[in-house]
């Protein structure tokens, strides 16, 4: 890093800043996602610019021997990057099992250490960590949407007399891969019909939302007068 800044070193910091930060938030723009290009642009040129601004103060002499200020530079990075964790926290919200936002919080939070890197004149660095950080934006999208997790799920199913019991409900259930963490029962003797509820837990990829087909051929056998399902991802 050279202590004497020319105007050309600085524009080539900013280039590679817009356009390290511009690849990764045009990525999260074109998926939909919260903290997308001009914002991801934004965090990352004011990330550049506290760097560029400390590496023009480098060269400056020390106090006087009459002051007692510190002229410690290092100090505007570190307000940058604590700043950050402010705005990361508010893009986080929790909405009952759902957690939101963990992502672009982290976009943000990476996008400040890129700009730093370009600022502060480590370009290799910069672009590598950008290359790096597209890549797992890009490419394990995909793959964590495949990964299987835990689900949850509420069943009710009302029965006349000819439906399936309770039995035959479970081990349904079991064979297709549905666990029972409960399992409620009423019955009313005036109309002779059977209320089941219970509450389930499988695995499935992470954006499934289709109806279980077990569910739907519940759904479909005589005697079920009304279903009910509710998914509930933990």
């Amino acid at each position: 890093m050279s202590l004497n800044l020319q105007w050309s070193d600085i524009a080539i910091r900013l280039l590679w800043t817009i356009l390290a930060a511009g690849l990764i938030g045009f990525n999260r723009g074109e998926h939909g996602r919260p903290a997308g290009l001009r914002t991801t642009i934004l965090v990352a040129l004011a990330a550049c610019l506290a760097m560029i601004q400390v590496n023009i103060l480098l060269p400056t002499a020390g106090r006087p021997a009459n002051s007692f200020v510190m002229n410690d530079l290092m100090r505007l990075p570190l307000g940058i990057l604590s700043g950050m964790g402010f705005i990361g926290a508010g893009a986080i919200v929790r909405r009952d099992n759902f957690v939101l936002g963990l992502t672009t919080a982290a976009t943000l939070w990476f996008v400040t250490v890129i700009g730093l890197c370009f600022g502060g004149g480590q370009v290799v660095l910069g672009g590598v960590g950008s290359a790096i950080g597209f890549l797992v934006l890009a490419g394990l999208k995909t793959a964590e949407d495949r990964m299987k997790r835990d689900h949850e799920g509420k069943l009710s199913i009302f029965l006349d007399p000819s439906g399936p019991g309770e039995n035959e409900i479970r081990t349904s259930l079991a064979q297709a891969g549905f666990k029972i963490s409960s399992w409620a029962f009423a019955y009313s003797p005036e109309a002779h019909n059977t209320e089941l509820n219970c509450e389930v837990h499988w695995r499935a990829a992470t954006e499934e939302t289709r109806v279980p087909e077990v569910i739907r051929a519940l759904g479909a056998r005589q005697g079920v007068i009304r279903i009910a399902w509710t998914p509930q991802t933990k």
